[in-house]
């Protein structure tokens, strides 16, 4: 009778709630997104955005990188471990089977007569809960959205990796330049001394003036001492995030600063958000954790498991499976009193879904403030060097000037001495500030980019 019960509730119950599972909608952040950004261009932007700085030495960096890299192996182990913990998670859907086999041999004395008995046993065991709430689907469905979680993490950290190989490429190149116009200046500040010592020989400066164009001689060494520096320290760290130990591998190597194309193409904010793989992670981040709350929902509810289950056994293994004895089972579990720690379960995910939710628009607007961000610098820095090169083209007048005038007596040394700083000055400046929009580009490239085909490392066994 109790059996017939419950079969009847099993159906009853499979009729009413299967195919009642959930399933999540496509989340929306909690923000107005903008149809359109301020800026854009007409130069479509290529996947790998490097290649859009057309430099071929760049470009086999970044791709020795993108395979070498142990911040990105480590980030494809992840994306492994994620994808095996969606397999087995997935495996729960299916019936479960087991099997055992066993041989036993005993002796036995009967006045005074010994025998020897064996038997020799088989056994098969199948086992499966029905899914009428959706739990298990709900926590497979979870899985795998930590697996696209996983993978657009890559994606985000192969992004992140070559904009800063780009960068610290450029900044490379940056010291490169400033070591020519250092010993151009320097050159340019010991043929001032000589003019300034034969002045001095015919009694018309004083020994102060000689000490001035000496100290300033001094002090463009040690910037030339301090930029050798720099370029040596950013080898090794160029070297690091392509994957090879500290050392100086590009000491002659020319490096150059990319004259800028125009404006890539700026995608609208919606497709953007498509594209951009930290958006996508924080997307999947929140239907994770809408399938999790389902599951924490429908864990609050009975389950119910069914079993079959073989059995035999005989003296002789040719005998072993003429008998058979199978068992047919049906049970079903539930909460009778928990003290409330399902359902205080089941608001916790909730408010953890609420909060990836918010993390995900959080991740939009800081996505679209890179890309308005970006726009921007872009604009001011190129109004900046224009600025720069108008100064640097009247520096170069008054210095030219002045040192007419000082030549021919009409002015004294501090005149020269400070129009030969100021102009100094503005040429490393302006070097730094092309430098400045390279890098500028590199994040409007970066805001903009989205995720392309990246080959797997091969496997590689851990060693201890």
């Amino acid at each position: 009778m109790a059996k017939n019960i419950l079969i009847t509730f099993a159906f009853l119950s499979l009729t009413t709630f299967y195919g009642c599972t959930h399933q999540a909608g496509q989340p929306q952040p909690r923000l107005e997104v903008p149809a359109e950004f301020t800026q854009s261009g007409t130069e479509p932007l290529p996947d790998k955005w490097w290649q859009s700085l057309n430099d071929p030495q760049l470009n086999e960096l970044i791709e020795q990188a993108l395979n070498d890299s142990f911040t990105l192996k480590s980030a494809w182990d992840r994306l492994s471990q994620a994808e095996l913990a969606a397999i087995k998670t997935g495996s729960y859907i299916l019936p479960a089977a087991t099997y055992s086999a066993g041989y036993d041999r005993s002796r036995v004395e009967t006045n005074s007569t010994t025998t020897y008995q064996s038997e020799y046993s088989a056994a098969l065991v199948l086992s499966y809960e029905l899914d009428l709430w959706g739990k298990i689907r709900s926590d497979r469905q979870a899985a795998l959205e930590d697996v696209e979680v996983s993978r657009n993490s890559l994606c985000t950290a192969a992004l992140t990796l070559s904009s800063a190989i780009a960068k610290t490429y450029f900044q490379l190149a940056e010291t490169q330049v400033q070591n020519q116009v250092l010993n151009a200046q320097l050159k340019a500040n010991q043929d001032y001394l000589q003019i300034i010592e034969l002045q001095f020989s015919q009694g018309l400066v004083w020994a102060p003036d000689i000490l001035r164009q000496r100290q300033l001689i001094e002090s463009t060494q040690g910037k030339i001492i301090q930029n050798h520096q720099q370029n040596i320290l950013l080898q090794h760290q160029l070297a690091i995030l392509i994957g090879q130990p500290p050392a100086s591998y590009w000491n002659d190597t020319d490096f150059f600063l990319a004259a800028l194309g125009s404006l890539p193409e700026v995608t609208p904010p919606s497709v953007l958000l498509q594209r951009r793989p930290d958006v996508l992670q924080a997307l999947h981040n929140v239907r994770a954790a809408d399938y999790r709350a389902a599951s924490a929902l429908a864990d609050r509810y009975p389950t119910i498991s069914l079993s079959a289950s073989g059995r035999t056994s005989a003296e002789r293994i040719s005998d072993l499976f003429d008998d058979w004895a199978a068992n047919l089972a049906a049970g079903i579990a539930g909460p009778l009193f928990d003290a409330g720690l399902r359902d205080a379960e089941a608001k916790r995910r909730q408010a953890l879904l609420s909060e990836t939710i918010n993390n995900y628009s959080q991740t939009v607007l800081t996505a679209l403030g890179e890309v308005e961000d970006a726009l921007t610098r872009e604009k001011y820095q190129r109004d900046y060097l224009v600025n720069l090169h108008k100064q640097l083209d009247l520096s170069n007048q008054t210095l030219e000037r002045t040192r007419e005038r000082y030549i021919s007596g009409q002015t004294d040394y501090l005149r020269v001495l400070d129009a030969l700083i100021s102009s100094q000055t503005l040429q490393l400046t302006e070097v730094s500030a092309r430098r400045g929009l390279i890098e500028n580009r590199i994040d409007l490239c970066k805001s903009l980019a989205g995720a392309w085909q990246m080959k797997k490392p091969d496997k590689q066994i851990a060693n201890f």
